[in-house]
């Protein structure tokens, strides 16, 4: 069953596990429809699909977002399906291949890491910016579209061995203050959300470590963050929390971007 006109429609990219899985459900409990886009693991995008609300209408977009005819077969879907483009939330992404050092880094993992987490989020803003221009000259009423990229604390916080995936990180950063920019006078607000350590596949293999870093005082708030924190932000952010804002960061990271003097 479709959702009604008048329900805001939400696409979140890399939305079958993780945080986008945490993005997708704080969405749909919030009364949005929503796209789960993933790239190859349908088996998890069914699993999130079916953690929905049973009343809340969901489509699943197979697509990897560094491709244009994927981008645009996603973009195609959801207008189908519903008619309307309300928020995207750029989260898909990869970490860096191999995790190499800067100084063996490979061109390889450079273009496939920039593909997905830089170039694949902006030409996709783009093209759903330009769905919204659209519906906004179509009147649709209460109409007041988002842009949401998921960026990381690595868009400040350097690893040596990632260095592709910093760079993907902040340039992402610097892509929202661009969309936020170009868009504020179409009323499309655009936001950066700036998760830290987050229970994720990403962070699976250094649990001991994290675990006992954040123990000894990493982050202020000694805790890891989760799917769903996130996935509250992104909610807060969308659905109007803050209407005399657009290109700002939110960091959801426990306060590990705060600098102290030692005691």
């Amino acid at each position: 069953m479709s959702s009604s006109v008048s329900t805001p429609v939400a696409l979140v990219t890399g939305g079958s596990r993780g945080i986008g899985r945490g993005i997708c459900l704080a969405l749909a409990d919030a009364g949005y429809s929503v796209a789960v886009n993933y790239q190859g693991n349908e088996t998890a995008a069914r699993e999130t699909q079916g953690l929905l609300p049973a009343n809340v209408d969901s489509l699943l977009c197979q697509g990897d977002v560094s491709s244009a005819t994927d981008r645009s077969r996603m973009v195609d879907a959801v207008l189908a399906r519903w008619g309307r483009f309300d928020v995207l939330v750029n989260n898909a992404g990869i970490t860096s291949v191999g995790r190499k050092d800067a100084l063996e880094a490979t061109e390889e993992s450079w273009d496939q890491v920039l593909a997905t987490n830089l170039k694949g989020p902006f030409f996709l803003s783009q093209r759903v910016a330009q769905e919204m221009l659209r519906l906004k000259s179509e009147n649709l009423g209460n109409y007041s579209p988002a842009i949401v990229n998921v960026t990381s604390v690595s868009a400040y916080a350097l690893s040596l061995n990632r260095g592709d995936y910093c760079i993907s990180k902040a340039g992402l950063s610097i892509a929202t203050q661009l969309f936020a920019l170009r868009l504020a006078d179409h009323g499309i607000r655009v936001y950066e959300v700036r998760p830290g350590i987050i229970e994720s596949d990403m962070t699976a293999g250094a649990i001991e470590k994290y675990t006992k870093a954040i123990a000894e005082g990493l982050t202020p708030i000694r805790r890891w963050g989760t799917p769903e924190d996130v996935g509250k932000a992104v909610v807060a952010l969308v659905a109007g929390a803050l209407p005399y804002s657009t290109g700002d960061v939110v960091n959801i990271d426990g306060g590990f971007h705060l600098r102290a003097f030692p005691r």
